[in-house]
């Protein structure tokens, strides 16, 4: 193939690693993303990668050697392994890759180098929970032990960084320390502390570790016993828990500790997370037994998200310092890294400090969303953390971000790089992205959009609901086409470059290609064995590309399957195609991304990269062909750069000139210029002082010179008269100094003369017992040669019977000589040959090893020269800037004390506001206490209306039970009639208040003018007092030359004070007196009038309730009627029953006449007697309501 992809820039950090963080030097952290390890240089911003295994399940832990050399990586592919890499290789390359043996790993947790880099440990997980011992780079397992049963998990294990044979084995209700003796792991120490869950632990020396704990303590322990205990709660947070804790008893829940996660020592102590979003610095105290808290060091608030403070309750997942220890470097659960520097922090002298992120701010959930434009090297990605991001792809940076309340499921850029399509859980939103903020404009009514994408033109966009497209016009927001014929739902859409057709692929197996501007279906190949996730259309519009759940890659021409290629068993999860249209990129279910050259071939051709380690859930290329993009579930953003196989870039048809421009609205740009025009006043006012301070400053100066001067001449008076001083008293010591040496002279003269005749004595006596001592010795000499010729005719005889025997040896042992040294022979040549080939080869490994690290050692003299001279740069600006930050301080204090001075006449101006607003506030009460008048009659007057309502509702029910009903019917007509021209009347009332309302909103739209003349009136006095302050720094200019400062400010005071006070008041006065004057005419006239409608409305109400009662009456007769003759017919019911009781005999008449009596011929007064009283009332009143029913709608016909 011509054309393959080199990873270029990673986004993101991969979760659920432990020991995600490593430093490799003061200037490089490795940390995983993706499938991958990035080496991320900080000060260039720049990263190198180191791959994973192919078919990688995942990454469990790293851990990094002593010397920096080596990294180690834990993985789970077919089993789990343990690759060591060797950091000081150009690519990085794999040294050993080493596993359980014989026993069944499935992942190793925990991994730790020795402090010699020669061994490593590897903690299993469960259920066996085995320890691995290996001498690594043999690839031999030394040892292996159970450290733990199966209920308690172990968390960390570290080897002793003083001793490469003991190892401490930390978990839950674990506290181990092992020692590796005679080929086996043995327990040293083992501590029962089953209620204690270890997180972490470090050693701080060669018998001491200080373990952490979930619920906040830190233990220390020596030699594997418990010595102290320290919590990183404190005395604040630990009052209000217990108080927290009181309360909470009640509802039955406790309060939640902080958790110790991680712990790193350093020189002068130690280093721990403390809860969420907080890390504890401790210091050794003078006896070194102890720590104390230093600093406390938290993760900021988030401004961008929609709850600041959630970003201050991450977890602290990894902890670790610069070999320098200048930097700390931390990574949390939401897959963020922060650091802050140290040194920063002792020169504050701040007890608490915050993080700041290391690069960037990555995703904290699965990406959702991958888009990118043509104007603007920008790339736009939503993800489940309810956020959108926008990155650079040239700067490799962060631009914009913000968070919303909703997860977001889609995203698509307008091809400008000024607009923005975002899918959400509820609806689907267009927004603007302006320059430090993304604002919605438009909402549409579509929710859970999972795909939406604009055209090539911008002009229209697509957008994925369900089984149905919608197709939207972006310059009118209108919704032009709706494309149905989908079965299941759309999984991703794609326009031609024309703009003129759209493909679309669904689950249910259909690939449909669809006029845009007709809104029909013109092409359809359905697969129904294949759910389809992805697809993609050639340059020329002819051949569709599609990928789905089916394992193969198909190309589409003419609604037939033109080549279908197979993918060994993987899933393709998503498509795209060059430009140029010479390669096709897939990416897979494992992560991994392919690139296959176009046209397709009957064989497999295709190179694959390992990227994420979740399936790719999106991809991109650039318009110019020079950068891939995909992205995962597993948080993570990789860009790969497109080169080809001699590493260089593709050519580009046309240079891309990307767009400067960006969107910014217009009461910020107001703002922003405001403050500009405000700043500029604000540096001619610091120029004008510093002027006035450097003359200052000059007099001052020439005043201390004088006086240093002065006490110079003094001093050297001084010292000269000192100097005289100093040399009579040396005179003085010179002389008694030789008076002393010639006294000490006699005296050793004499002392020597004693000892020589002492010693002449001792030397005649020792002479003496030398003489005798020689004549012994020649006596003794003479006894031992006798003694040695007699042992010497011992020794020949046994010789020559030894000589005798051992030759008849001698002879056996030539025999086998003989033999041995044929075998040497053989022995040697052999030898001679594996010496000559391993000597060939260390002089080659010798050769590569001294070419790279003179190429090596040569880079770094550079960078040295370098960062040298550029040393040198920042110290000088870091002394020049200490001094202006020394003359800004003096400078604030001065401008402190102007602005106390101007801050009083503000406050005296500020009285007089307050003085207006409380006489408004004066009048707008007035006007409420009428208003509540008004609302109390309002509300007598609703509770007549339904007293009324009852009485009505009464009165229809006793009427459904009068008869004549044509008295009833010629009745409901004239109160129909009545009821109208009380409608009417109503009407003509209503109109009558509707012109009141339109008065009121007249007056109330005057009190706004007035109400915004007294604002314009304040905020001319504001400008007023600025055009003083200017005036006045001016005048200070000339506190120099004091006639012109009289005469300026003679000036201010005719110009200000003279001449505008006098007419100001005066003006302010009469305009008060007139305001008063009409606001109290308009109340009066307000009372007046409701004073007049409140008697109109009095006197209808009252000829209304004198109506109401005549008819009450009327009807309380009407009852009383109906009343005595239901007792009359229950008289006759009860006469009948007895009858019937007493003459059995005349069964049969009874109940004729009980037929006759409940026919329907029957009178309806006679009709009581067939129900009961309760049921016969309900009857009659439902039979009346019927009956006004059907009235009122004849009376409306």
């Amino acid at each position: 193939m011509s054309v393959v992809a080199q990873c270029h820039h990673m986004f993101g950090l991969r979760p659920g690693v432990f020991n995600n963080l490593c430093y490799f030097d003061d200037h490089t952290v490795i940390f995983p993303s993706g499938n991958n390890c990035v080496r991320y240089n900080i000060d260039q911003k720049c990263q190198r990668f180191i791959p994973g295994l192919e078919r990688s399940q995942g990454m469990h832990a790293l851990t990094i050697s002593a010397n920096r050399r080596y990294l180690a990586v834990s993985e789970c592919a077919d089993r789990a392994t343990i690759t060591v890499y060797d950091l000081q290789h150009e690519q990085n390359r794999k040294r050993k890759v080493l596993t359980g043996g014989d026993t069944p790993v499935r992942e190793f947790v925990s991994i730790a180098f020795s402090s010699d880099s020669k061994y490593l440990i590897g903690q299993s997980g469960s259920p066996d929970w085995t320890l691995f011992y290996w001498m690594w780079e043999k690839q031999k397992v030394l040892a292996v032990v159970k450290t733990t049963s199966a209920g308690n998990p172990i968390n960390q294990v570290t080897f002793n960084p003083f001793d490469n044979t003991q190892i401490c084995v930390t978990g839950s209700g674990v506290f181990r320390l092992l020692r590796y003796a005679e080929g086996a792991l043995k327990p040293s120490t083992s501590q029962k502390l089953e209620s204690c869950n270890f997180l972490s632990h470090a050693w701080m020396s060669d018998e001491r570790v200080i373990a952490g704990t979930d619920t906040g303590r830190l233990m220390v322990f020596e030699s594997g016993d418990l010595r102290g205990e320290m919590s990183v709660i404190s005395k604040t947070s630990t009052s209000r828990e217990h108080k927290s804790a009181a309360g909470a008893r009640d509802d039955k829940a406790q309060p939640q500790l902080p958790r110790v996660t991680a712990i790193t020592a350093y020189s002068k102590g130690f280093a721990c997370s403390a809860g969420p979003g907080t890390v504890w610095m401790f210091e050794k105290t003078e006896d070194k037994d102890n720590y104390k808290k230093t600093r406390q060091i938290k993760i900021p608030p988030d401004p961008c998200s929609q709850e600041p403070s959630q970003a201050q309750q991450q977890q602290i997942v990894s902890l670790v310092i610069s070999p320098s220890e200048e930097v700390v470097v931390t990574s949390t659960d939401q897959g963020q890294l922060y650091s802050i520097t140290l040194s920063s922090t002792e020169t504050n002298k701040v007890e608490h400090t915050h993080f700041e992120f290391l690069s960037n701010s990555f995703h904290s959930g699965a990406i959702t969303g991958l888009s990118i434009c043509v104007r603007k090297p920008i790339i736009a990605t939503c993800s489940l953390d309810q956020s959108v991001r926008i990155w650079n792809f040239e700067t490799n940076t962060l631009e914009l971000y913000k968070e919303f309340q909703e997860e977001a499921y889609s995203i698509a850029l307008h091809p400008s790089g000024l607009f923005l399509l975002v899918g959400f859980s509820d609806k689907l939103r267009l927004m603007n992205l302006l320059i430090d903020d993304i604002r919605t404009f438009k909402e549409f009514n579509v929710r859970g959009c999972r795909e939406c994408v604009f055209s090539h033109g911008g002009h229209l966009f697509a957008a994925a609901n369900c089984n149905i497209i919608h197709i939207y016009s972006t310059t009118t927001t209108e919704n032009i086409l709706n494309l149905k014929g989908h079965s299941g739902k759309v999984r991703c859409v794609a326009w031609s470059v024309d703009d003129s057709r759209l493909v679309s692929c669904g689950m249910e197996g259909a690939v449909y290609e669809w006029n845009t501007l007709t809104g029909m279906r013109e092409a359809e190949c359905v697969l129904k064995s294949c759910s389809y996730t992805g697809v993609t259309l050639s340059p020329d519009a002819k051949s569709v590309f599609a990928v789905g759940g089916d394992g193969t890659l198909k190309e589409i021409q003419d609604c037939q399957i033109l080549r279908e290629v197979s993918t060994d068993e993987v899933v393709y999860t998503t498509i795209a195609l060059s430009r140029s249209g010479r390669t096709l990129f897939v990416g897979t279910s494992l992560g991994t991304v392919r690139a296959i050259k176009y046209p397709l071939l009957a064989h497999k051709d295709w190179i694959e990269y390992q990227a994420h380690a979740s399936p790719v859930a999106k991809m991109a290329i650039t318009f110019d062909d020079q950068y891939l993009l995909t992205v995962s579930e597993d948080r993570c953003l990789v860009i790969w750069k497109i080169i080809d196989k001699e590493g260089r870039g593709l050519k580009r048809d046309k240079q891309v000139l990307y767009a400067e421009e960006i969107l910014i609205t217009k009461c910020d740009l107001e703002e922003k210029n405001q403050n500009m025009l405000e700043l500029k006043t604000r540096v001619e006012e610091l120029k004008m002082e510093n002027e006035y301070q450097l003359r200052l400053k000059d007099m001052n100066n020439n005043e201390k010179l004088k006086e240093l001067n002065d006490s110079f001449i003094h001093q050297t008076e001084s010292m000269k008269t000192q100097i005289q001083v100093l040399r009579t008293e040396n005179n003085n010591m010179e002389v008694a100094h030789q008076q002393y040496t010639s006294e000490m002279l006699d005296k050793h003269s004499k002392e020597l003369q004693d000892l020589e005749a002492a010693n002449s004595q001792k030397l005649m006596q020792e002479y003496q017992k030398y003489q005798e001592l020689q004549v012994e010795s020649q006596s003794m000499q003479v006894d031992f040669q006798e003694q040695l010729q007699n042992m010497e005719n011992c020794k020949l005889q046994a010789l020559e019977e030894l000589t005798f025997h051992y030759e008849g040896k001698m002879q056996e042992k030539a025999l086998l000589l003989e033999q041995s040294q044929e075998e040497c022979r053989t022995q040697v040549c052999e030898f001679e040959e594996s010496r000559k080939q391993i000597e060939e080869d260390g002089d080659r490994e010798i050769q590569d090893m001294r070419v790279r690290y003179e190429r090596w050692l040569k880079d770094e003299r550079d960078d040295n020269l370098r960062m040298k001279g550029e040393n040198g740069i920042l110290r000088k600006k870091f002394s020049s800037l200490q001094k202006d930050i020394d003359e800004r301080n003096v400078n604030i204090e001065k401008m402190r004390l102007e602005l106390e001075k101007l801050q009083g006449i503000i406050k005296v101006l500020e009285k007089d506001v307050l003085a207006l607003k409380k006489e408004i506030r004066e009048r707008d009460e007035t006007i409420q206490d009428k208003e509540k008048s008004i609302y109390e009659l309002k509300k007598k007057n609703q509770e007549l209306e339904k007293f009324k309502f009852v009485l009505d509702y009464k009165i229809k029910e006793l009427k459904g039970q009068i008869e004549p009903r044509e008295n009833d019917i010629r009745e409901m007509k004239d109160q129909i009639l009545e009821m109208e021209e009380e409608l009417s009347s109503f009407h003509k009332k209503n109109n009558k208040q509707e012109l009141d309302i339109t008065e009121l909103k007249l007056k109330l739209t005057a009190t706004d003018k007035e109400v915004h003349k007294e604002m314009q009136k304040v905020r001319d006095r504001e400008a007023f007092v600025h055009r003083f302050k200017t005036d006045l720094h001016k005048c200070v200019g000339h506190i120099q030359d004091p006639k012109a400062l009289k005469k300026s400010i003679k000036g201010l005071y005719e110009f200000y004070v003279h001449k505008f006070d006098e007419v100001d008041m005066v003006g302010v006065e009469g305009e008060v007196e007139r305001e008063h004057a009409r606001h109290r005419e308009h109340l009066e006239r307000n009372v007046a009038t409701l004073k007049r409608k409140m008697a109109d409305d009095a006197r209808v109400h009252g000829a209304d309730n004198v109506k109401i009662m005549q008819e009450n009456v009327m009807l309380i007769s009407d009852i009383n009627s109906l009343r005595v003759e239901l007792c009359r017919l229950r008289s006759q019911v009860h006469n009948y029953e007895s009858l019937l009781g007493h003459n059995r005999k005349s069964k049969d008449q009874a109940t004729s006449s009980l037929k006759a009596l409940l026919s329907p011929r029957v009178n309806p007064i006679t009709m009581v007697t067939r129900l009961q009283p309760e049921e016969e009332g309900e009857r009659i009143v439902q039979f009346q309501r019927l009956e006004i029913v059907r009235l009122r709608r004849r009376s409306r016909c």
